[in-house]
């Protein structure tokens, strides 16, 4: 059934014809609007009006040739036309298509009855010639897009088969690799790339997990003259009606500064982490000096606190602060008076009370330190204990921050493990059944889990 927006302008001046043509479409049932005109005169009027789908007209009017009608809109997007003529001729048939006829009917009875199936499959047509034509057009004015940006762009773009192969390359070429365009195509993109860069991407140009994506991947690519330089190219892939891989499209581009600022910048925050370090080692000598008791005891802790933590899956950039924290969590005893931090026996009720004060001695020490934001948690937090009984917050369990937690087990640990100036160490599997048995009371049990098998 034909949609009902089809309006056909039928031009016939034999009466007894048009009636027939009108009839056969009212036979149908189509739902096309047929308007009749019986001049070329007639016919003008009425597109004035409207704009037919399709036109049916007659060769020959009593004021002209139905051809004016193709020569008069062959420029524009004119509806489709069907030139009809009672004189059929091979040559007739030919100087209408070529004047722009969508085709060419004989008039008889039988093709004026088929005029609706006629007229149906005539706009089918049309209306494929117009998406193709559309599509023709918008990818010349895409090739002409992609060459205007290709001669004129500062980054090198090039079209290459699905296994790397050059087939087209923009000048900028020259001024990136030192080649000229036909120097490239019909040769490898791999045989310019570093070979320890080569691997990855021609992997990526192998692999089948790239399906319609755009991949952006910078390599060491070689110049002309020998020198090696950064490419940045973005690439995209292009399948064949058969959803095979045919070719991909890139743009690359010179980022050997941008590189070099990167590793300058990467330079200079390691040696400020280094700087950081550096300072906080310092600190740590000095409560050293002062603190002979525990001296040696925050290298150690540190080192343990680090591998246990890598065991409970904390990645690098965590365990830069839990480092940080694991070499300050006595700094703030640096706040204790020398009478009761170097005092050799065991300290009063009244000493203890202000011993249990250098965590918080810690946080006003370091919390203004930016660069120490994480890290300050286990000098903060490593007294607390998870049934509550710690200090100086007398936090439980799981609001118990984990750095602290985990910290906590490896002090106590290497704590009764060391001598001191009051009592001896304490034997290894006396230590071992004391954390065990203080899991889920003084500490996390699951980090208690963890720790036991790195000390046997």
């Amino acid at each position: 059934m034909m949609d009902n927006t089809i309006h056909i302008l039928l031009i016939e001046d034999d009466s007894a014809h048009a009636e027939l043509i009108q009839r056969a479409f009212e036979d149908r049932g189509e739902e096309a609007k047929l308007t009749i005109a019986h001049t070329l005169e007639e016919a003008r009027t009425h597109m004035q009006n409207f704009e037919p789908t399709l036109i049916i007209a007659d060769w020959r009017l009593p004021d002209g040739d139905s051809n004016e009608l193709l020569l008069e809109e062959q420029n524009t997007s004119r509806p489709p036309i069907i030139i009809m003529t009672s004189y059929g001729s091979e040559r007739n048939a030919v100087d209408a298509i070529k004047s722009g006829a969508l085709d060419y009917i004989v008039k008889s009875s039988e093709s004026m009855m088929d005029m609706p199936h006629i007229a149906e499959r005539a706009i089918q047509q049309w209306k494929i010639l117009q998406e193709q034509e559309r599509m023709q057009a918008t990818l010349a004015e895409q090739e002409a897009q992609f060459r205007l940006l290709a001669e004129n762009s500062s980054d090198m773009i090039s079209r290459h088969n699905a296994q790397g192969i050059f087939l087209y390359v923009s000048p900028a070429c020259r001024t990136l690799l030192g080649y000229e365009p036909e120097e490239l195509v019909e040769t490898s993109i791999e045989r310019l790339i570093h070979p320890e860069d080569a691997g990855n991407l021609m992997n990526l140009l192998a692999s089948p997990e790239w399906n319609d994506i755009t991949a952006t991947v910078p390599y060491r690519a070689r110049h002309k003259n020998g020198d090696l330089i950064w490419l940045e190219t973005t690439a995209r892939l292009f399948f064949d009606e058969t959803g095979q891989k045919q070719e991909f499209q890139a743009s690359s581009r010179d980022i050997t500064e941008r590189k070099k600022s990167q590793e300058e910048l990467q330079k200079a925050h390691a040696d400020l982490q280094e700087a950081y370090d550096k300072t906080i080692e310092g600190w740590v000598l000095a409560l050293d000096l002062r603190d002979r008791e525990t001296e040696g005891h925050t290298q150690r802790v540190t080192e343990m606190t680090v591998t246990l933590a890598r065991v409970l899956g904390f990645n690098e950039e965590e365990i830069v602060h839990i480092r940080r924290g694991a070499l300050l969590h006595d700094m703030g005893k640096m706040g204790i008076p020398d009478e009761i931090l170097q005092k050799p026996g065991p300290l009063s009720d009244e000493e203890w009370a202000i011993m249990r004060r250098h965590p918080q001695y810690a946080h006003q020490m370091l919390s203004n330190i930016k660069y120490l934001k994480e890290a300050i948690i286990i000098p903060y937090y490593h007294h607390e204990r998870w049934d509550g009984s710690g200090y100086p917050h007398k936090l439980k369990a799981e609001d118990i921050p984990l750095h602290a937690r985990l910290f906590a087990v490896v002090d106590v640990w290497d704590a009764l493990s060391s001598d001191r100036p009051y009592r001896k160490r304490i034997p290894h599997l006396e230590v071992t059944d004391y954390l065990k048995k203080e899991a889920g009371r003084l500490f996390d049990p699951k980090i208690v889990e963890k720790f036991l098998p790195l000390i046997k």
